[in-house]
């Protein structure tokens, strides 16, 4: 087990909202994407998420499980919320997603919390007619 220095804990960053569904488009939705914050803010260092919280905007304590659309809020891509997918009938009378904002758990960029990749370590086979 790989022990890492305490401070590579993940930090909380502030709520992010970068993307605004567009109501009258079913083909739009939110998308606090890790790639739309990079988009909109190129400054933006997540080295590895490692936790996420979404919620609305205007609905702040409640449970996006709990608002009845279908959204999407994962640590590998951020929030994906499509107006298509959503049906009338839930916190709102309309079949469009709310406004989201997520706010992520991320890996500090600093060198020692950088899991290094197979650089690391090398692995040579010998071929077993030099091996005695």
């Amino acid at each position: 087990l790989l022990c890492h220095p305490p401070d590579c804990d993940c930090v909380w960053t502030d709520w992010i909202d970068v993307s605004y569904p567009d109501s009258s488009d079913r083909n739009s939705g939110d998308y606090e994407t890790f790639e739309n914050i990079l988009k909109n803010d190129p400054s933006w260092v997540c080295v590895k998420a490692e936790n996420i919280s979404c919620r609305a905007t205007k609905f702040p304590n409640i449970p996006i499980a709990d608002l009845g659309q279908k959204v999407e809020c994962s640590v590998n891509t951020g929030l994906t919320c499509n107006n298509s997918d959503q049906v009338i009938g839930g916190i709102i009378p309309m079949p469009v997603c709310l406004n989201y904002e997520i706010s992520v758990c991320c890996i500090p960029n600093i060198p020692e919390c950088i899991p290094t990749s197979a650089t690391t370590s090398t692995t040579t086979t010998l071929p077993s007619s030099t091996m005695s």
